[in-house]
């Protein structure tokens, strides 16, 4: 059974959740999280744990420049997660359109996270975007170019 897209990225949002309260790997929470877990790891949920842990200084600061006003402590652990999980599929998702991840986050920000969460994450990630296609570091391909530019 294919796992959609949506799902996928709740379980990464989870699983990064639970770890920055646990010092386990994330194939433990994975364990522990659902225990009738039956889902593998697909290569995208592979893909942005990976990045959201391994380059997780990498993708922050490209975020925590934006936050004008705002003291990194004060932001919501869940919409740091969130913004984290943007950047690794802008950098790190050729396949997925740019404007398509930030829909994604805004929407699972709505379930997630609090009232005023989707519109502070679309401001912050609709900078994140304009930096990163202005500086070229954004390599998207096939479906990852669909209204990508501009």
């Amino acid at each position: 059974m294919k796992i959609k897209r949506r799902k996928e990225r709740e379980y990464i949002l989870q699983i990064l959740y639970a770890q920055e309260f646990n010092t386990v790997s994330y194939t433990e929470i994975i364990e522990h999280l659902i225990p009738d877990y039956k889902l593998k790891l697909t290569a995208f949920i592979e893909n942005v744990l990976d990045k959201c842990i391994v380059k997780k200084t990498e993708i922050d600061k490209y975020y925590i420049d934006k936050l004008q006003n705002w003291d990194i402590k004060r932001v919501a652990v869940m919409d740091k997660i969130l913004l984290r999980m943007a950047v690794a599929e802008f950098l790190f998702c050729p396949d997925i359109p740019p404007e398509v991840t930030i829909n994604e986050i805004i929407e699972i920000s709505k379930v997630y996270s609090t009232d005023r969460s989707s519109k502070f994450l679309n401001g912050i990630l609709d900078a994140v975007l304009k930096e990163l296609k202005n500086k070229n570091l954004m390599k998207k391909t096939g479906r990852g170019l669909i209204a990508s530019s501009g």
